[in-house]
């Protein structure tokens, strides 16, 4: 994938498969390590350990519709590109948690991309959902917490159109400010 975005759009597209009803992304930068973490964590069905050691098989899903699962290998092999890893918690019942750490100093680091798009997509197409989308650069961050947006709004949903350039816009502008802050 050409952006980091796509992954996290990808796994947490598993996440809602897996009945998630609450989904956390992180995104943390560390500028003096040169490093940046990506976290999707969940509340699904979670993996039994059959199914933990063979996720990161291109050739194992659950999917019905395909016979490959690239979603997850190709996180790990960008990750792993700059030297960095990838791991993966899960319990059966209770839910999964997928890490790649990313060294960013490497010629080989895939940019973020439009995460913005990606968490404003996420959460206006799934608003039975709730995500808590957290960025982070050194010292500074920011939270998203649907649950938080949905008792604000009481009866207005989520994919309102006014909502979602609310969100859209609420992520660019923390996301800015943590970029010129951490300068």
């Amino acid at each position: 994938m050409r952006e980091l975005s796509l992954n996290i759009l990808d796994i947490a597209q598993n996440s809602i498969s897996a009945g998630a009803s609450l989904i956390t992304i992180e995104v943390k930068e560390d500028t003096a390590q040169k490093l940046m973490t990506v976290t999707v964590s969940d509340d699904g069905c979670g993996m039994d350990e059959e199914q933990l050691k063979s996720v990161t098989d291109p050739f194992f899903t659950t999917r019905t519709t395909r016979k490959v699962g690239m979603g997850i290998p190709l996180f790990r092999l960008a990750a792993e590109q700059t030297g960095g890893k990838l791991t993966i918690q899960s319990e059966k019942g209770k839910g999964t948690s997928t890490c790649a750490v990313f060294h960013t100093d490497s010629i080989d680091f895939t940019p973020l991309g439009d995460v913005t798009s990606t968490i404003t997509i996420l959460i206006s197409m799934n608003t039975d959902r709730d995500f808590i989308y957290r960025r982070s650069r050194d010292s500074e961050e920011f939270v998203l917490d649907t649950r938080e947006v949905k008792d604000v709004l009481g009866d207005v949903p989520l994919n309102h159109p006014d909502v979602v350039l609310w969100m859209k816009e609420f992520i660019e502008e923390n996301t800015a400010q943590l970029m010129n802050s951490a300068q």
